[in-house]
């Protein structure tokens, strides 16, 4: 019988969306059990260069902040979202400070804290830890968890789906709603029961769905597909951006460059040394991320290139290792050094605007089932996120969250008697290569029929090959022991589904859904909102 666990609330991601949740949980006196797919500092958080946008200047307002937002998003944001991000992100980043994160000092005595300033914001609002935020961010936040004896920490486990009343011992006594979740241990390869009265989906992105990512090899959409499957909708899912200037090298494919090295004058070239932002956009290399990603795109496919340059060269060689030793060491391990020479670049899938729908609490639509961060889509990226703030994000929402489960606890019955995860009927697979071929047909296709640039036909072609990829899925995901390579690509099919079905639906170019087909704007501007009653 597969074991069980249980605590008062399970919160699927250890990065700053889960943990941010899970620590006021505790504080709070409940027992949260926090689940990671490998390390607990595996996740995206991690990996975030550059900082946390927040009105911290005197000269700036909150009113310009939600402007940046709502303009970057295209008309897409839900603008009470928006302000209420940006007015809970000062409250926010005194939490951090308050535990430990060493922002930046300011350079004058009026000034805290040194404020960056990247693509798409009209001031100085980016507070950060040099060019390592997310890293520093995490460790504070996983060092307070760690020390709160109300967190259990879960290394190592692979979720599969939601536990809801259809996993009950006795059916038709329960109300719809989420009781925990079946998770794989990857040690002992045994399928777990954890139960709780509320479940915390705090797993990510799906950037992994494409090619080239910036992203962790964990970021395979599995909140999105979990709660797709449990009755859940998803929403604006064809909004994927692609981060400008990853790494071009042979040997690293994922090391992105932060935005906040062109916020800082960096400049992108051609070859040839001529600069080409401006013939693009008036912002020229301040233009939000998703007119960068497709300017380079255009120059490289006119070209036939296969990267452009951004070029650093001409600032003092004492400001770019002070701004980013982080980088400025990793390109050198690499044999490229930033203080003379530019530094390849190609852009990369980077972060998924579209997710589980939730509302400004964090709630799904299934009972007991919520949702913050990356996997979600919350109403404060619209159709295309504002440079860092999906970290404010994660933290502003990670306090919402706890805040709901907490209000409403006492009135939410504890889990039923669940079934245990039955292996009687299948058997070890022998085959693993069909799982290896599967994801790389996906994520090669994805890349070139659903990414920067698309058309009808493109997306069309996509579909087709999602359409026969998932009945083989399906049917090896029924027949073999499940493995988390074959979780992940569950997932992953189940995503490329949802974003090819919402970019075909979107019949216009707005923010990171680029179409040749439909280049102009739709008015009014709409959501794309998928009905899981209608999935094929």
């Amino acid at each position: 019988m597969s074991e069980r666990i249980e605590a008062d609330v399970v919160v699927v991601g250890s990065g700053a969306a889960g943990l941010t949740a899970a620590l006021n949980l505790a504080a709070a006196g409940r027992q949260v059990l926090v689940l990671s797919k490998a390390d607990i500092s595996a996740g995206s958080t991690s990996w975030a260069q550059g900082g946390i946008a927040a009105v911290l200047d005197e000269g700036d307002t909150f009113e310009s902040h939600i402007e940046d937002t709502m303009v970057a998003g295209a008309g897409l944001n839900d603008r009470r979202t928006v302000e209420y991000v940006v007015e809970n992100a000062a409250p926010a980043i005194e939490r951090l400070a308050a535990l430990g994160v060493p922002f930046n000092p300011g350079e004058t005595v009026s000034e805290r804290w040194h404020l960056t300033r990247e693509g798409g914001h009209s001031a100085r609002r980016i507070v950060h830890v040099d060019d390592a935020t997310g890293w520093a961010v995490q460790k504070a936040l996983e060092k307070a968890a760690l020390a709160s004896p109300n967190i259990r920490f879960l290394a190592g486990q692979v979720a599969i789906d939601i536990i809801t009343e259809r996993h009950a011992v006795q059916q038709g006594f329960s109300a719809r709603r989420a009781m925990g979740l079946y998770a794989l241990d990857r040690e002992s390869e045994h399928v777990r029961r954890l139960l709780a009265r509320a479940v915390v989906l705090a797993t990510g992105g799906a950037s992994r769905v494409y090619r080239f990512s910036t992203n962790p090899d964990g970021s395979t959409g599995d909140g999105i597909a979990m709660a797709w499957r449990a009755g859940c909708r998803v929403s604006n899912m064809e909004f994927n951006q692609f981060h400008p200037t990853c790494l071009y090298h042979s040997q690293v494919k994922n090391f992105l460059i932060t935005e906040a090295v062109r916020g800082e004058g960096g400049i992108l070239r051609l070859p040839d040394g001529t600069a080409f932002m401006k013939s693009h956009d008036p912002r020229a290399e301040l233009a939000p991320r998703d007119v960068v990603a497709r300017a380079i795109d255009a120059e490289m496919k006119r070209l036939g290139l296969p990267h452009v340059l951004l070029d650093m060269t001409h600032l003092e060689a004492s400001f770019i290792e002070q701004h980013f030793p982080t980088i400025v060491k990793r390109l050198r391990e690499l044999g490229i050094d930033p203080v003379t020479q530019p530094i390849p670049v190609v852009p990369a899938a980077h972060y998924s605007c579209g997710g589980v729908l939730v509302d400004i609490n964090g709630r799904t639509d299934l009972p007991g089932l919520y949702a913050v961060g990356e996997v979600t889509q919350s109403g404060l990226h619209g159709a295309n996120r504002l440079a860092s703030n999906s970290l404010l994000e994660c933290l502003v929402f990670g306090a919402s969250v706890a805040d709901s489960i907490l209000g409403s606890f006492e009135a939410t019955p504890p889990p039923d008697e669940v079934r245990p995860w039955d292996e009687s009927r299948v058997t070890s697979s022998d085959e693993e290569v069909v799982v290896t071929h599967n994801w790389d047909e996906l994520r090669r296709f994805m890349w070139d029929y659903v990414g920067i640039v698309r058309t009808d036909r493109r997306l069309e072609r996509a579909g087709h090959r999602v359409a026969l990829l998932r009945p083989e899925i399906a049917d090896y995901y029924g027949n073999f022991r499940v493995t988390p390579d074959l979780l992940e690509l569950r997932n992953l099919v189940e995503v490329a589904d949802l974003i090819v079905r919402s970019a075909q639906a979107r019949k216009e170019s707005r923010g990171l859904h680029y179409t040749t087909d439909y280049p102009g704007l739709a008015d009014p501007p709409r959501d794309t909102i998928l009905y899981p009653g209608l999935a094929g």
